[in-house]
């Protein structure tokens, strides 16, 4: 697999996670969303999940299997998140790697192309979705308002490095 195609996500709509129709999953055969915490749930620096989030995620559980899936070591912050909604999580994921991520679907029972794994980042994120064929969404960073956030220098650079490797990181929904 390519660079280019390593880099690119499935599906880079303009909004963030409470932005996403979930019948777009449904209508794709995807069963289980595996989900990023910090940016993409929590926004950064913040221990409140805004009402938004917490919606979105009910309606989500109505219809899917949902795991939290997070690089962040603090296996403390990723479990509150994780409890509020009563939902598996793996903390410290190591994501790019695939371990980690190998398991999830083990634990799922279901194939790589029944999966979606929804996140903030290019290299973490998106490469490992990537790396093992999962549908893979690239949202924008989430605010505390529950909107996209504004301070996202970071997700800017990585989309512009993964252009520079010739990845479309802001295409609609593939057909």
């Amino acid at each position: 697999m390519n660079l280019k195609r390593l880099l690119e996500p499935t599906w880079a709509p303009q909004g963030t996670l409470c932005d996403l129709p979930l019948e777009v999953f449904s209508d794709r055969g995807i069963e289980s969303l595996v989900l990023d915490v910090d940016c993409t749930l929590l926004p950064r620096h913040s221990q409140v999940l805004p009402e938004r989030v917490v919606r979105w995620v009910h309606d989500a559980r109505q219809q899917f299997r949902l795991h939290l899936f997070s690089n962040n070591p603090s296996r403390r912050r990723i479990e509150a998140v994780a409890n509020s909604f009563e939902l598996p999580y793996t903390a410290g994921a190591g994501k790019p790697r695939r371990g980690p991520l190998r398991q999830v679907l083990e634990q799922l029972q279901l194939p790589a192309q029944q999966v979606a794994l929804i996140g903030d980042r290019v290299f973490t994120d998106v490469l490992a979705g990537n790396r093992l064929g999962l549908f893979t969404v690239l949202v924008h960073p989430i605010g505390v308002s529950g909107q996209a956030s504004r301070n996202d220098r970071l997700q800017r650079g990585e989309r512009t490095l993964a252009r520079w490797c010739g990845a479309r990181v802001d295409n609609g929904l593939p057909q």
